[in-house]
């Protein structure tokens, strides 16, 4: 700590110019605002204020003065709005909030939580100043986002702790607590991806249309423009480009949920995904230069990818696949986990990739053997979606999504083969 270096009587200087530091990032913000009754001083001050009453507190042994300096600190801006009230109208909550919530980070100063109260005081300020834009978002929001948020809140925060955590059924494969975290994780990418193309809107080009599509659900995104596609034949160029870069999205979902779920994984998987990754951009760059696409996309019908009935789905799938993975495993050994990873990968590849991970965690599988089921996985995947486009938008549009699709399955190959060696 910095503190050991100082001379005595300083040791505690870092923590006052740290809750300097903090109260003028948030006081700038404030002092650009013409109806704010704190600025630049009053918020450094309060800042101070907070690690000095703690201090006092600490040294005279009596705390209540740390709620004490919270009462006049929030005391004395609230006499400020009441004292002269702005014309604007505005009651100043705002301000009141940020003034309590500044002195609150001087006290977490002294108690040497440097770090966190500086990622606070960011946030704290980054709320601030994005008044307009977080007013525009939840102004975007409709009722059916609403509901998509607050399941989502269902799922993680009430239903999961709630969970046994331990292991039941045939080889202690069904944890319900951890079943229903990969729901969770699995659903909160999807909700991260639907809410991002709410905010961005359905206009804003090919690229983004074909991403954000694909981190919501790369098979929605696959039927709906092969549909459009099949049904006007002038956005088929554009249908080519975002049904390849939203199954090319699906390898940055399984990077994400590599990396959350075993470190170990994801440092060897990580270098194929990446080279992958890279022939399926290059796949959707030709696409963009060659095909030129263009008019306005569809509308992209995505179902709320946090609905009850949607998690229970994805739910008791994990879990049959968890459980068949674990059985053909014992009794087949790889192959029977591979025909296990073939077979669901053509409709799913998060149940087969959680599930494969959960048998490696617990050392059922090698990483090879966990790998290469993750890979069939996804390459089957494709190769279903292929025959998707290929029914319902013909073989003019599934001849060049294939192309795509050959492309990200070649790297995949590649970047397995150069591993291996």
């Amino acid at each position: 700590m910095i503190d050991d270096f100082l001379p005595d009587g300083l040791e505690f200087l870092p923590r006052y110019a740290a809750a300097l530091a903090i109260g003028l990032l948030m006081g700038l913000e404030r002092e650009r605002n013409p109806a704010a009754k704190a600025g630049l001083r009053t918020f450094a001050l309060t800042a101070l204020f907070g690690v000095l009453a703690s201090h006092l507190a600490d040294k005279t042994g009596t705390p209540w003065l740390i709620v004490a300096g919270l009462l006049l600190a929030g005391g004395m801006i609230i006499a400020a709005y009441l004292r002269q009230p702005v014309e604007s109208g505005d009651p100043g909550t705002t301000t009141v909030s940020a003034v309590l919530i500044c002195y609150g980070l001087g006290v977490l100063c002294w108690l040497d939580e440097l770090q966190l109260a500086a990622m606070l005081g960011i946030g704290a300020t980054v709320l601030l100043y994005f008044k307009a834009e977080l007013r525009g978002i939840s102004q975007t929001l409709t009722r059916r986002d609403l509901i998509s948020i607050l399941q989502f809140g269902v799922l993680s925060l009430i239903v999961l702790p709630i969970l046994p955590n331990q292991g039941f059924g045939p080889y202690g494969a069904l944890n319900p607590h951890q079943v229903w975290w990969m729901v969770v994780l699995i659903s909160g990418i999807s909700l991260a991806g639907y809410a991002a193309l709410r905010i961005v809107g359905q206009n804003r080009g090919t690229i983004l249309i074909g991403l954000l599509g694909g981190l919501v659900s790369s098979t929605a995104t696959t039927l709906t423009f092969s549909r459009h596609a099949r049904d006007n034949e002038a956005l088929g160029h554009l249908a080519i480009v975002v049904i390849v870069l939203a199954n090319l999205m699906v390898l940055a979902r399984l990077a994400v949920v590599v990396g959350v779920l075993s470190g170990a994984m994801f440092v060897k998987l990580a270098p194929i995904l990446a080279v992958g990754l890279s022939c399926g951009l290059l796949a959707a760059w030709y696409g963009l230069h060659k095909l030129k696409p263009s008019g306005e996309a569809p509308e992209l019908n995505v179902t709320n990818p946090t609905e009850i009935r949607t998690a229970l789905t994805f739910g008791l799938l994990y879990a049959v696949v968890l459980v068949a993975s674990a059985w053909l495993s014992d009794l087949a050994g790889p192959g029977g986990l591979y025909a296990v990873a073939a077979a669901s990968g053509l409709t799913d590849v998060d149940a087969i990739t959680l599930s494969t991970l959960r048998l490696f965690n617990i050392d059922n599988i090698t990483s090879d053997q966990a790998i290469i089921s993750i890979l069939l996985a996804f390459v089957a995947n494709l190769v279903f979606k292929s025959g998707l486009v290929w029914v319902i938008g013909g073989w003019g549009l599934a001849r060049h999504v294939i192309a795509g699709m050959a492309a990200i399955a070649g790297g995949l190959a590649v970047g397995w083969l150069l591993m291996a060696v």
